[in-house]
């Protein structure tokens, strides 16, 4: 069982770290601008599911080797940003495809809920922010002498989801209610469509030129 003042503790340093909006947060914002309010909550979920399977990745012992191994850290961020880049093309190109009266509802562009999750999921399981974060700081708060040290990181790794999920919703939200706004005229939704789109190619190329140098 992991004491109270560590989980406490990295309840602190995760806030400090998920408060400052990074890629999981502006590709949340992106999907509700191009898509609506149901794409982005899927999306969060999509986002904490794969953000947890890096913690359950750190936990097993893989963690550490994506965190150390510049080759496998960089070929897993440029995939991340290269998905970012096409999901922001796709949401581009179908931004005149949304429907007046149908915040949530475009036309060809739209994703079931299922593809829209696992787009979510691809996203946060390539996001450097997240791999850097549970491979280098979640080890730190575990008690090694209490044992069932990957027992011990999956239940703290917990903690950053909840706070995650809470934030990314409260993001999500906010971006698809101003949203609403545009959906009463099809050139202003078309202009929040693109500008959904731009995010995320622009998200997608800040990931794939920034992070580690070694």
């Amino acid at each position: 069982m992991v004491a109270t003042d560590r989980i406490l503790a990295f309840a602190s340093m995760s806030l400090l770290v998920i408060v400052i909006p990074g890629p999981s947060v502006l590709f949340v914002i992106g999907r509700a601008l191009a898509h609506g309010r149901r794409t982005a909550l899927a999306t969060v979920l999509g986002n904490v599911l794969g953000s947890y399977l890096l913690v359950v990745a750190v936990a097993l012992g893989l963690g550490s080797l994506v965190e150390r191994s510049v080759t496998v850290f960089l070929a897993v961020k440029l995939a991340g940003a290269a998905y970012l880049v096409f999901l922001g093309v796709q949401a581009f190109r179908h931004r005149k495809d949304m429907k007046l009266g149908a915040g949530d509802a475009p036309g060809p562009a739209a994703r079931g809920d299922l593809r829209t999750i696992a787009d979510g999921l691809l996203v946060g399981v390539t996001n450097p922010k997240g791999i850097v974060f549970f491979a280098a700081v979640l080890p730190q708060f575990v008690d090694p002498s209490a044992g069932g040290l990957p027992t011990q990181m999956m239940i703290l790794g917990l903690v950053p989801i909840c706070i995650g999920l809470i934030t990314d919703t409260v993001w999500g939200l906010t971006a698809s209610a101003a949203r609403g706004w545009f959906a009463r005229s099809e050139r202003r939704l078309s202009m929040v469509g693109g500008a959904g789109g731009f995010a995320m190619i622009g998200l997608g190329v800040t990931v794939a030129v920034t992070g580690r140098a070694d």
